[in-house]
Formats: structure tokens, C-alpha cells, sequence
């Protein structure tokens, strides 16, 4: 890994393990998910919509006790206990915050499910695993935090056995996109660009991959992230005891900034599902 990706990861991983970060996201978003919410309803709680997201994954794939699963970018793993418990079958939860991937074990372990899922401390662009060894590999909305968008598909490539499938979610820009309407965005994830549905295409087809199916849900976006920011407006004065007041109005204000651009059409958020070739 140059020294240019690893500065990413390490901002990455800084950020995800400051105490502020880990407070705010695991309380504000329900202790489980940390991932865009598929928003039925104005007012709907996060976790519910979070859980919608995993839901509508997990039946797009025909997973069965035995099928092996890889969740890259797992968070506090709670897309891997559903896995884990409504399917049985196996399921490694690789995610670069040693903070976060505590709480996965410590939840793993309450709610019995520590001999079904291993959570590995890691980055997706370098897999520690040998080829062609799970069924699927799972992602929700981490890719985007990657200077690598490539190698990381090229390494999801690697690890899928054959006829295996590579199902996720990212929030992304739009192709045609205005960079001064998503500068406030980059700023606040460090990165110079940010992924799109035609990129992602791209290099899936320089796999050889067979596009499963495309679900485009821009509006997720607005949604999601205007929910959050009304609950962390809400929950301030309680979660000030957890979360420095410089840090609330950080995120206060990133929030803002998510929710502006994707209500400038240039924002984009969807599930993407590809298989490789038998």
C-alpha cells in the first residue's frame, strides 16, 4: 500500500476510533447499524430504516447455513448477526476501527452468536485472506472512505469463489456533478472524489462481472442523513455527556452539508449487486 492509501486509512481509522465518533455514532444511529436507512415513512426511527437496508440485501441472496459471507467495512457488525442469525451460516466481519470491531465482539458474545461470526481488525484494499474463499461479499457504505475504489474490487475479486457475488451499498456522486456543490462533502470524508454507479460499473465490467441488479435510491440520502441530523439536534443537551459540543456541531454541520448536496441532485446512494463469472 502506497503511503498516500495508508494516510487514508489511518485518517479513516482515527476518525471512526475517537471517543466522540464512536459515541455519537453508536448512540445516535442505535447501537447496531451505522449504514444509510431505506425511510418508509417521515419520522421513522433510524435503526428500523437501517434495518430495512439489511433486510432488502440479505433477500437479494440466496444464502444458505453453509454459504461463507465477508463484510468489509462491518462497523459495529450489526448487519453480520442478522446474517448470522436468521441464516446460520458463517460470517467474517473485517473492519479497519479497533474501537467499533470491541463493541462487534462484546454484541457477538451477548447475543450468542461469537462461534458464527469472526471479526477481524483490517483494511479491504489489502484482504487477509487466501483466494476464492467466500460465497459473498458484503458492504454498506464504506467504500466510499477508500482512495482505492479499484484495488478494492480487485481484492473483492480475488477472495469470491467462482460464481460468488458482490452485494453493496455506497453513497456516491453523481457522474455529471457540479465540484464546487461537492466540495463541502469532501472535505468532511478527506477524500478528492467519491465513487459513482458508472465507476463501480466500470470496474466491475473490467472483471468480467455480471451486473445482478442496480437499485438506485437517491433520495436515501436526503433521508437518511436529514433524519440523523434531526436527531442529534434533538438529542444535543443528553449526548453532551457522551460527546464534546465541538464535535455536535461538526457533524452538525457536515450533516447539512450531505443533506444540501443531495437536494442539488448531486448526490447518489443505491444497492449494487454483481456476480462473478461461474
Amino acid at each position: 500500500m502506497s503511503a498516500n492509501d495508508q494516510a487514508v486509512v489511518d485518517t479513516t481509522r482515527d476518525y471512526y476510533d475517537s471517543p466522540d465518533a464512536d459515541n455519537c455514532y453508536f448512540h445516535v444511529w442505535g447501537g447496531e447499524d451505522i449504514h444509510v436507512g431505506i425511510y418508509l415513512s417521515d419520522g421513522e426511527p433510524i435503526r428500523d430504516a437501517s434495518h430495512r437496508t439489511v433486510r432488502c440485501m440479505v433477500d437479494a441472496l440466496d444464502l444458505t447455513p453453509s454459504s461463507r459471507l465477508l463484510d468489509i467495512g462491518s462497523g459495529y457488525g450489526g448487519s453480520a448477526r442478522v446474517i448470522a442469525r436468521e441464516v446460520g451460516c458463517h460470517v467474517t466481519a473485517l473492519n479497519l476501527s479497533p474501537v467499533q470491531n470491541r463493541r462487534a465482539r462484546e454484541m457477538n458474545v451477548e447475543q450468542g452468536l461469537d462461534d458464527k461470526i469472526d471479526v477481524i481488525d483490517g483494511s479491504f484494499e489489502e484482504l487477509p485472506f487466501t483466494d476464492e474463499s467466500y460465497d459473498v461479499v458484503w458492504c454498506q457504505d464504506s467504500i466510499l472512505h477508500s482512495a482505492r475504489r479499484d484495488q478494492v474490487f480487485r481484492e473483492v475479486d480475488r477472495v469470491l469463489r467462482r460464481g460468488g457475488h458482490f452485494i453493496f451499498t455506497d453513497p456516491m456522486q453523481q457522474s455529471d456533478v457540479d465540484a464546487n456543490v461537492l466540495a463541502p462533502v469532501l472535505a468532511r470524508i478527506h477524500l478528492p472524489s467519491m465513487g459513482s454507479v458508472e465507476k463501480y460499473e466500470r470496474y466491475a465490467r473490467e472483471l468480467g462481472w455480471e451486473t445482478v441488479a442496480l437499485e438506485r435510491m437517491p433520495d436515501a440520502i436526503v433521508k437518511h442523513y436529514g433524519s440523523v441530523h434531526r436527531e442529534l439536534s434533538a438529542r444535543k443537551s443528553e449526548l453532551s455527556e457522551l460527546v464534546s459540543p465541538a464535535y455536535i456541531d461538526r457533524m452538525t454541520a457536515g450533516l447539512e452539508h450531505w443533506v444540501t448536496a443531495g437536494n442539488q441532485g448531486a448526490l447518489d446512494w443505491g444497492i449494487l449487486h454483481y456476480r462473478k463469472p461461474a
